[in-house]
């Protein structure tokens, strides 16, 4: 499958959101994958029982016997969030099957379960004391659901022999062919505190042990996979096919062909353990991954990102810290076969600090040949990368050694970065707890809490008691006031909400939560909870971070997130904000925040792990999950003077001026970090319905005069005056221009907006690891000036450096580049005197391209491949296939026709843009991005254009059947509407197999993609048509017969039974 380049579609459905957006290039690898183990998708046991376990005694864990009071504010009456399984019949006792009560007592409520799209009104905390509890079929998780076993004693969920399902716990059903949720929109849940048993299900069964598609604020933490050791072993421990975020901490893996095999688009794992597994890690494919203090041992293989092949890499990025590998021959698996890989920038991979103990081999090429050797002893690998690399400026080639991050000691522990799990305070007494409600408080999402929330939080801190906060919506009108040495813990993630006038004065913040004041010392804990606002809410700070905490343990935020709007009780919903991209007008009832978190000058020594902080672009609690326009100023602000923070898998989304902003600030670890931009952007423009405030060093976006509008999108990232910024891994996103989705294409044109990345002012020691942006033409800008454009650094979807070191830079007032400064510093712009041409052939100029809309739309394929492009190879290619027009672009591809197309015409730029040299011949020059090297074959005049597309030669009709060209499919809605196998499997896909296949069903339409697939009909389905570009993505070999293509990812090679091109199709 080929990702990467112009010739990627389009990602995005028109009118949907981010989270509902079906990616072609993820749908398909996803749908590789789950064909490729369609028998644990789909698990039969043999319905025989396990044997009997021993009972165990029991510790007691405070959260067990504390009065449960949570209330949903906004759910039915009468509703309850705690459930314990024993109280619906499960027994724990390790003999009587007790599937049927713990699914009871998860579903219970009339909660989110099959066929509905999400929910905010239904939570649920699903407790399991200890025990040993015998399933026979998966437990069904529901949405917005946590799962939470007694961590002094942890439960047992044990597979009996004859288990069924798709995972002991399947996090997202397949009811149908689709998950029951879109995995990009599967928030606010956690599983926790488990033993996984799969020993008495056979060793060659295919069974799994957690299903778990995912998205943001979720989280496993502090669970045992124990699955079979014994040879041919197929049990895998964790499965996650797709997703938009994820964070994982305290998992092992005992046994089991895979420990974990994942995909996902971006991910933190932290603190794995694999024993004993054929395969520790198996890749499928992502974005964007941090695996950080990962330990493998005893495995035959570490870590495997070769996914899809060097011509076909599926896995953007991985960066791997603080780790060790011990006693496995292969410590990692890459594709990245520079120059002939692709993606080019595919495969990705930054290590630093890690550890080999008895590994032979640290790095292997797929198919068998080293890249790196290792050792039967010892040895560490401090810093080694491949991929693209800036230092700042740029792209070369990076395969090899680096000098790693210079880390500042206040951040490490044991010389790796200091990591700190969510405490569970699992030795305390359910005394030493004080709830919220018991104080007074309501939670009822009405009543004005402020009162009796600040006074229980004084006086429980005070007498060194934890803040409970039970499961409710807790109303606050003015600050709520954190002291130091308090520790708060939620419930099913128990909302502080602000409300009223005093937050909604844009001239005057307010912080709705504040956390010391500026000079006091001392250190907070939080964990499972929200800060959202209600209304209109344009000076409400979320949280203000004042505490200084030095020396001992740092203070921490846990599984604490952010949501402005999109829920029940917000009057931020589909009533009041629904997006409205037509119109001008700021619907300010609609600025829903100043600012999410802000930590202050005086702040220092602060641990953040596992936060989400949301500006909603889509309501929750809406049947179709509408899209909304709310407003929210600044998203994390850090000017902490001293610094000593970290940021472990955090994301930060839909702020109007920017969603990370560092300044006068140092020593920083930050990673995995990701932002979306606002999809309403740039209507209206930044900083508009707010003004740039300069004592906040605000951007002004002032040097966007002049630029085009998306110039006036918010910033990614933002580093200002700062010192020890180590960023590892990093996915910056621009998905929308106006909730318009087209313009961001996997490798290009990506230009939902010109910047993402800002570095401004004086700079020392700003390093990320395996950055991967979205729809934007400048990665990375410092001053002004673009250091990296999209163009060099196409991946798998977004694009990727991997290596991004800037040891000094100053860089003034910050301007904002223009697109006109977006050319990698490798390619040289040419002035011609003369271009090389074959005899008959004029050279007519740079002319304009679009990757969805062609100015040729006949791509074609030279002899020897991309590599051998040159301007002869494609003017000989057009030419024999009849055309008198042929244009080169992007270094390797050949594009022919007799007319110019979809309004292609000469660049305004004059050849600026055409600048790369030919892979094939470096001599001679081969377009570039969006850019054709245009020639005609006898005659010099502009040629004429036309809105019909021609396809090129098809290939020889066989047996009454004929080619009709390559046309547009969709996994939602296939263009034929019957998938039919074939006989041998896919693995024996030619064209003739399909063609009979269909034939003997009855069908006159066969189509063949993807390589191995099969459909049929009698007509045209959805809106499938012939491609705007030609036969250019359908260059997938058949799996059957190389010697035949067989479509591509989402395109069809389509023939007719009966009648051929001049009959059209039904």
């Amino acid at each position: 499958m080929k990702l990467f380049k112009a010739a990627l579609l389009s990602a995005f459905a028109l009118g949907a959101w981010c989270e509902q957006f079906e990616i072609p290039e993820v749908a398909n690898i996803v749908g590789k994958t789950l064909k490729e183990f369609g028998d644990y998708v789909h698990f039969q046991g043999n319905h025989s029982q396990a044997s009997a376990s021993t009972k165990r005694q029991s510790t007691a864990y405070w959260y067990e016997t504390i009065d449960h009071q949570g209330i949903s504010a906004f759910g039915p009456s009468g509703y309850t969030v705690f459930r314990n399984v024993k109280d619906y019949g499960a027994t724990g006792n390790g003999v009587t099957d007790d599937t049927a009560a713990i699914n009871a007592a998860i579903s219970d409520g009339g909660r989110c379960g099959e066929g509905c799209a999400s929910s905010t009104t239904t939570p649920a905390v699903v407790y399991f004391p200890a025990g040993t509890y015998l399933i026979s079929s998966s437990i069904i998780d529901q949405y917005y659901t946590q799962l939470i076993g007694n961590p002094n004693d942890v439960p047992t969920l044990k597979a009996t022999a004859g288990f069924s399902g798709f995972g002991l716990i399947d996090g997202d059903k397949y009811y149908t062919a689709n998950l029951n949720w879109g995995s990009t929109n599967v928030f606010y849940r956690q599983v926790r505190n488990f033993i996984f048993d799969m020993t008495s299900i056979p060793a060659t069964s295919s069974a799994t042990g957690i299903h778990w598609p995912t998205a943001q604020a979720t989280s496993l933490q502090n669970i045992v996979f124990q699955m079979s050791a014994a040879s041919g072993t197929q049990h895998v421990g964790l499965f996650c096919e797709s997703g938009s975020a994820g964070f994982a901490t305290d998992l092992t893996f005992n046994g089991g062909l895979i420990g974990a095999q994942v995909g996902n688009q971006q991910f933190t794992m932290r603190n794995l353990v694999f024993n004993n597994c054929v395969t520790a890690i198996s890749q499928i494919w992502d974005w964007g991954w941090v695996y950080q203090g990962i330990s493998i041992n005893n495995c035959q293989k570490g870590i495997d990102i070769s996914s899809g092949g060097s011509s076909a890499q599926a896995v953007g990025s991985v960066t791997l810290v603080d780790s060790s590998i011990t006693n496995t021959p292969i410590g990692i698996i890459t594709a990245y076969s520079p120059p002939s890989s692709s993606p080019p920038t595919g495969g990705s991979l930054i290590i630093e600090n890690l550890a080999l103990s008895n590994v032979p081999v640290a790095i292997q090429l797929t198919g068998g040949s080293t890249v790196l050797a290792g050792s039967t002893g010892s040895t560490t690998i401090a810093a080694w990368g491949e991929g693209n690399k800036y230092g700042p400026t740029g792209p070369t080639s990076l395969e090899g050694p680096f000098t790693g991050n210079s880390r500042p000691g206040s951040l490490l522990s044991g010389g790796k970065y200091y990591v700190r799990s969510k405490p569970q305070y699992n030795t305390l007494a359910a005394s030493s707890f004080s709830s919220v409600r018991s104080a007074g408080a309501t939670g009822n999402g009405v009543t004005d809490d402020t009162t009796a929330l600040q006074n229980i939080i004084n006086s429980a801190t005070a007498a060194g008691n934890v803040v409970f906060f039970d499961a409710g919506t807790y109303l606050v009108t003015k600050t709520l006031k954190i002291p130091p040495g308090a520790k708060l813990v939620g419930e099913s993630y128990s909302v502080i909400m602000s409300s009223g006038s005093f937050f909604n004065n844009i001239n005057s913040p307010q912080p709705v939560v504040q956390v010391g004041t500026a000079g006091s010392t001392g250190q907070v804990e939080w964990s499972d909870m929200i800060v959202s606002t209600q209304g209109a809410q344009a000076g409400a700070t979320l949280i203000e971070w004042n505490l200084a905490t030095s020396g001992g343990t740092p203070s921490g935020m846990w599984d604490v997130h952010i949501r402005i709007g999109g829920f029940t009780g917000s009057d931020l919903q589909v009533a009041q904000c629904t997006k409205d991209p037509g119109s001008t007008t700021i619907n300010t009832a609609c600025i829903g925040a100043y600012m999410s978190m802000h930590v202050t000058p005086s702040a220092s020594g602060l641990y953040l792990e596992n936060n989400w902080l949301w500006t909603a672009d889509h309501d929750i609690d809406d049947p179709s999950n509408t899209q909304l326009t709310i407003y929210a100023g600044r998203g994390l602000f850090i000017e902490s003077t001293a610094g000593t923070i970290w940021l472990v898998g955090t994301a930060v989304e839909h702020h109007t001026l920017y969603q990370y902003q560092l300044a006068n600030t140092q020593n920083l670890y930050m990673g995995f970090i990701q932002t979306e931009t606002p999809y309403y952007q740039p209507n209206p423009q930044a900083p508009a319905p707010f003004t740039a405030v300069s004592a906040l060093n605000d951007p002004t976006f002032s040097n966007c005069a002049g630029q085009a509008a998306n110039c006036y999108d918010a910033w990614g990232l933002r580093i200002v005056n700062s010192k020890n910024v180590l960023i590892y891994g990093a996915g910056h996103y621009s998905f929308f221009d106006n909730y318009v989705g087209t313009c961001n294409t996997g490798g290009g044109p990506e230009n939902c907006q010109i910047n993402i990345i800002d570095l401004e002012g004086t700079l020392s020691n700003i390093n990320i690891y395996c950055l991967t942006t979205v729809g934007t033409i400048n990665m990375i800008s410092e001053a002004g000036s673009s250091l990296a454009v999209y163009s060099a650094n196409v991946n798998v979807y977004g694009d990727t450096i991997a290596l991004f070191q800037l040891a000094a830079g100053s860089g003034g007032s910050g301007t904002s580049p223009t697109t006109t400064s977006s050319v990698p510093t490798t390619l040289s712009t040419s002035t011609r005197s003369s271009s090389p041409t074959s005899s008959g052939w004029t050279f007519l100029g740079c002319y304009t391209d679009n990757v969805s809309a062609r100015t040729l739309v006949n791509g074609e394929a030279v002899p020897g491949g991309a590599a051998a492009m040159t301007v002869e190879a494609c003017q000989s290619t057009c030419l024999g296939l009849g055309y008198s027009l042929a244009g080169v672009e992007y270094a390797d591809e050949c594009y022919c026709g007799n007319s110019l197309s979809n309004g292609g015409g000469p660049a305004p730029d004059g050849n600026a843009l055409c600048d790369m040299a030919c892979a094939g011949n470096a001599a001679e020059t081969c377009g570039g991005p969006d850019r054709l090297d245009l020639y005609s074959y006898g005659s010099g005049t502009t040629p004429s254009t036309s809105t019909t597309a021609s396809t090129s030669a098809s290939p020889t009709a066989t047996g009454g059947w004929n080619f009709r060209g390559c046309y547009t499919d969709n996994v939602g809605g296939r263009t034929l509407g019957h998938g039919e196998p074939v006989p041998g499997g896919a693995s024996a896909m030619t064209i003739e197999a399909c063609q009979t296949v269909c034939q003997g069903l009855g069908y006159t339409l066969a189509g063949v993609e993807y390589a191995d697939e099969c459909y049929c009909d009698n007509s045209l389905q959805n809106g499938g048509t012939i491609a705007p570009d030609g036969n250019l993505q359908c260059n997938m070999k058949c799996d059957g017969n190389s010697a035949e293509t067989c479509g591509g990812p989402n395109r069809l090679d389509l023939y007719s039974y009966g009648y051929g091109n001049g009959t059209a199709i039904p």
